[in-house]
């Protein structure tokens, strides 16, 4: 069974580690990415204008006005002094053509004091440069920035998401694999003594700093990952139920436990590249949801209101101005509106539902390590090198002990034919 583990061990390490490479390292950026895009692009974020907020469905007017190409889909709705508000943006139709206008950007940086456009930017390019910088390595690392191709945008979501629960089911066998070989059941008193089984344990969790070379690489992959396991379970959980929501998680989780299905889960999404005209604009739900917020007990204000123009619904957020990169989702309640009717078709609240909606609610605070505050994100982007190291370090061992066993097949081979080795065998 051993044998059969490492083999499953090395080939599923194989499979996944360049994946966690870049995730690791995309990752361990991205827990600062408000910050250090706000500090890269300080342009478009701050403002020196100080005085009374416009209503925000002027800015989004004043928005589509500078630009009749672009309709705004992601209205901010409470703004900070200083700060520039954020809108979203998608292109029209061109009559002429029948097909969307070519925008070259999705996102639109306004005045909330005076209603000057300060800047804009397509967050989905894929560039290095300073604008850009920072949505390019949010996106690369859940999806590694794969484009749509076969009327799917979800290509590299499935891939990431495969890649976690490979790296999830590998994490349980490798920590197997670095118990003693022959005292596997610590449960049993009577049969084995804990103390014995601890002190053969124990070396696989210390590390031979001196030892460097191969022993301190094979050092720092063993006992790295087990220091570390329970986070690194988390993360690979968590990383599996978000990129793979809509396939497999949200579906296995409704057999095993009663969930509150929204409208992603009830509504048919809308081919990639259409749009579903909605009956109602923003100044028509807004007060509709401001009002149903009430009624529930909401204690937060409106932030935001986006409309999901392949379902054919609004999602209004409800947080305090900055809440919405503060939180990581925990501190936001959201309404769920019909785009035609105004209805409201379900709700979300942190902490409240069903023990499953909780669950669901917890994936990206945990993946994220927001649900801990400052320590929680600092934690996630040293767990992101570490999940980097450890997948270098695999790589590492893997190739050295190719490279032995090419070695004394060579050997073995020269032995057979009576023929001395003269040369060290390839290794690539």
């Amino acid at each position: 069974m051993r044998r059969a583990l490492t083999l499953i061990h090395r080939w599923a390490g194989l499979t996944v580690a360049l994946f966690l490479i870049v995730a690791g390292l995309t990752g361990a950026i991205t827990s600062w990415d408000h910050e250090l895009d706000e500090w890269l692009n300080e342009d478009l974020y701050k403002t020196e204008s100080r005085g009374e907020f416009r209503d925000p469905l002027e800015l989004a007017a004043a928005i589509e006005a500078a630009d009749p190409r672009a309709r705004v889909t992601y209205v901010a709705l409470n703004f900070e002094e200083g700060h520039n508000a954020g809108y979203f943006v998608e292109p029209r139709i061109d009559p002429a053509t029948g097909a969307p206008y070519a925008l070259g950007y999705n996102a639109v940086f306004v005045d909330p004091v005076t209603a000057n456009i300060a800047g804009r930017r397509d967050t989905t390019a894929v560039s290095l440069t300073r604008e850009n910088l920072m949505p390019f390595l949010r996106t690369v690392h859940y999806s590694l920035h794969i484009p749509s191709m076969w009327g799917t945008d979800r290509i590299g979501y499935w891939i990431m998401g495969t890649v976690a629960l490979i790296w999830l089911i590998d994490s349980f066998v490798g920590f197997y694999l670095t118990t003693p070989r022959k005292l596997r059941l610590p449960s049993i008193p009577h049969r084995r003594d804990p103390a014995t089984w601890w002190q053969r344990w124990k070396p696989a969790w210390m590390v031979r700093w001196r030892a460097g070379g191969y022993k301190l690489n094979f050092d720092l992959h063993r006992a790295g990952g087990l220091w570390v396991w329970g986070i690194i379970i988390v993360v690979a959980f968590t990383s599996f139920s978000l990129n793979l929501y809509r396939e497999v998680f949200y579906p296995v989780l409704s057999l095993v436990s009663k969930t509150t299905p929204g409208p992603y889960e009830t509504r048919t999404m809308a081919p990639l590249g259409t749009f579903i005209e909605p009956k109602l604009s923003f100044a028509q739900v807004v007060p509709i949801a401001a009002f149903a917020a009430k009624e529930r007990g909401f204690a937060t204000p409106p932030g935001g209101v986006y409309y999901e123009g392949r379902y054919g619904f609004y999602n209004v957020s409800f947080f305090n101005p900055g809440g919405d990169h503060d939180q990581g989702g925990m501190g936001l309640s959201n309404l769920y509106l019909d785009a035609n009717t105004g209805a409201v078709l379900s709700e979300n609240q942190p902490w409240k539902g069903t023990v499953a909606d909780v669950f669901v609610q917890l994936q990206f605070p945990l993946h994220s390590g927001r649900i801990l505050g400052m320590p929680g994100r600092i934690m996630m982007s040293l767990m992101g090198l570490l999940v980097a190291m450890l997948s270098v370090t695999g790589i590492v061992i893997w190739a050295k002990k190719r490279r032995a066993r090419l070695l004394q097949e060579r050997r073995e081979k020269a032995i057979s034919t009576g023929r001395p080795q003269t040369a060290r065998p390839r290794t690539a």
